[in-house]
C-alpha cells in the first residue's frame, strides 16, 4: 500500500465529508468545456479535409503530412509549456494557450496553400501543449486525492464526446457556408471561452466563495497549493532527476500505449472500416461513432472505479493502477478484429477495446498524485511529451504497414501489442504510486 495515499485518505476522512459545492463543480465544468474545444480544434481538419484539399489542390500524401504536423510541435512544446505553467500558474497559462490555439484554428480558415496550412498546424500544436498539464494541475489543487480520478474522468470524456456530439452541426456549417467558415466558427467559440475562463477561474486559496470546511477537506486530501509552489527554474539535471524516477518512466510508457490506441481511432479507423471492411461511407459514419461513445463510458467507469477502490482500500497502487491495467488488456483485444467476419461483431470488439482505452485516461490522475511539489507542470509536460510520441509514430507506422502488406492485419497487431507493452510498464516498471521527492537541488 502506498504510504502517501493511505495517509492522505485517512486525513481526508478525518475531516467531515463535504458535498462538492457549485464552485468545484464549476471549475470542473470549465476544464471539461476547455478539453472538448481542445479536441474539436485539433480534429476539425478531418471534417474539412475533402473540400479543403479540392480547393487548395493538395493531394493525399501532402494532406497526411498536414495531419501529422500538429503532433510534432505539440510533443516538442510539452516541456517548455510545463515550465511556463510552473512559473506563471494555471490561470494565465490556460488563458494564453486557449486564446492562441483558438486564433490558430481561426487562421486555418484563411489558408491559401500548403505553407500557410502547415504554419497553422504548427502553431496549433505549440499553443495547445499546456492544456492537459493545466488540467492535471487544477485537479490536483481543487480535489482531494480520493476524488481526482472521477474529476479527471469528467474532463477527459470531452476528448471523445466533442467530435461525436457536434459532428452534425459541424457538417451543417461546412455544407451551408464552406470549410473556411467551419474553422472560423470553432475559433471564435474558443476565444469567447478564453474570456469566460479568465473571468471565472480562481485558485482555491484565492477563492472567497470556497467555504473553510470545504477548504480543509480539500487540503486534508493533498490539494490547495499556494502560489509559492509555482516558481521553478529550469535545469537539465532537474529533467534527468524526473526521468530517473521509475514512476515517471512507467506512467509515460503506459500512456504512450494508451495513446497509440487512441490515435488509431482518431486517424486510420474510418479508413479501415471503408477499405478493409468495405463499408459504405454512410455506414462508416454511423459505426465510427459507437466506439467513441464506448470510450466515453470507459473514461467515466474507470474514474468511478478508481476512486471507489482508493476509498475502500486506501491503496493508490490498487486504486489507480488496476483499472488502467485492465483497460490496456481490454484495448489489446483489438487484435481479434482480424479474424471476425461480421461487421456487428467487429464494431463490438472495437467498442470493447476503445472502452478499455478510455480507462487509460486515469494516467493523468497518476501524475496529479506523483508529481513533486512545485513541479506539476513540468512533470505533466514531460509525461505528455512521451505519451504524445504516439501521435507522431502511430500514423506513420500504420501507413508503412498498410503500404507494405496491402492490409491492416499487422497494423492491428501493432496496436494491440502496444497496449500489452503498457501493461508491462504498469506491472513491472511503475512501482508505488506516491509523491516523488527529489533529493538533489532543483537548480
Amino acid at each position: 500500500m502506498s504510504t502517501y495515499s493511505h495517509d492522505h485518505v485517512v486525513a481526508a476522512e478525518a475531516v467531515t465529508a463535504v458535498r462538492r459545492t457549485r464552485r468545484r463543480i464549476g471549475i470542473l465544468a470549465l476544464l471539461a468545456v476547455g478539453t472538448m474545444i481542445n479536441y474539436l480544434d485539433r480534429t476539425v481538419l478531418g471534417i474539412a479535409a475533402p473540400e479543403l484539399t479540392q480547393e487548395l489542390g493538395i493531394n493525399a500524401a501532402i494532406m497526411g503530412l498536414v495531419f501529422s504536423a500538429f503532433a510534432w510541435t505539440y510533443a516538442l512544446a510539452q516541456i517548455p509549456g510545463g515550465l511556463f505553467l510552473d512559473r506563471f500558474g494555471n490561470k494565465i497559462t490556460y488563458f494564453l494557450s486557449l486564446t492562441l490555439w483558438s486564433l490558430f484554428t481561426l487562421f486555418h480558415g484563411m489558408a491559401v496553400g500548403i505553407k500557410s496550412l502547415l504554419l497553422c498546424r504548427f502553431g496549433l500544436g505549440i499553443s495547445e501543449a499546456p492544456c492537459f498539464p493545466v488540467n492535471s494541475r487544477v485537479v490536483s489543487a481543487w480535489f482531494p486525492q480520493q476524488e481526482r480520478a472521477k474529476a479527471t474522468a469528467v474532463y477527459t470524456v470531452g476528448e471523445y464526446l466533442g467530435l461525436a456530439c457536434f459532428s452534425p452541426l459541424l457538417f451543417w456549417i461546412m455544407g451551408s457556408f464552406g470549410w473556411r467558415a467551419l474553422f472560423i466558427s470553432v475559433g471564435v467559440v474558443g476565444i469567447l471561452f478564453a474570456i469566460a475562463w479568465w473571468r471565472l477561474y480562481r485558485e482555491p486559496h484565492e477563492d472567497s466563495r470556497l467555504s473553510q470546511q470545504e477548504h480543509d477537506y480539500i487540503a486534508a486530501g493533498g490539494g490547495i497549493h499556494t502560489a509559492t509552489a509555482q516558481k521553478t527554474q529550469f535545469s537539465w539535471p532537474l529533467i534527468r532527476q524526473l526521468l530517473s524516477k521509475r514512476q515517471i518512466v512507467g506512467a509515460s510508457i503506459g500512456q504512450f500505449a494508451g495513446n497509440t490506441v487512441l490515435v488509431f481511432f482518431l486517424t486510420w479507423f474510418p479508413t479501415w472500416l471503408a477499405t478493409e471492411r468495405h463499408m459504405p461511407w454512410l455506414k462508416v459514419g454511423f459505426f465510427a461513432i459507437l466506439p467513441f461513445l464506448a470510450a466515453a463510458g470507459g473514461v467515466m467507469f474507470g474514474g468511478w472505479v478508481s476512486d471507489k477502490l482508493l476509498k475502500a482500500t486506501g491503496s493508490a497502487n490498487l486504486g489507480r493502477k488496476l483499472p488502467i491495467i485492465v483497460g490496456l488488456l481490454m484495448a489489446s483485444c483489438i487484435i481479434g478484429a482480424n479474424w471476425l467476419h461480421s461487421d456487428t461483431a467487429v464494431i463490438l470488439v472495437m467498442s470493447f477495446a476503445f472502452f478499455g482505452q478510455g480507462m487509460v485516461g486515469l494516467g493523468w490522475t497518476l501524475i496529479s498524485d506523483m508529481a513533486p511539489r512545485g513541479l506539476g507542470g513540468l512533470t505533466a509536460g514531460l509525461f505528455n511529451f512521451c505519451a504524445n510520441l504516439a501521435g507522431i509514430l502511430t500514423p506513420l507506422v500504420i501507413g508503412f504497414i498498410v503500404a507494405a502488406f496491402g492490409n491492416f492485419f499487422y497494423a492491428l497487431i501493432y496496436i494491440g501489442g502496444a497496449a500489452l507493452l503498457g501493461v508491462v510498464a504498469y506491472v513491472f516498471i511503475l512501482g508505488d504510486v506516491k509523491r516523488i521527492e527529489l533529493t538533489e537541488p532543483q537548480d
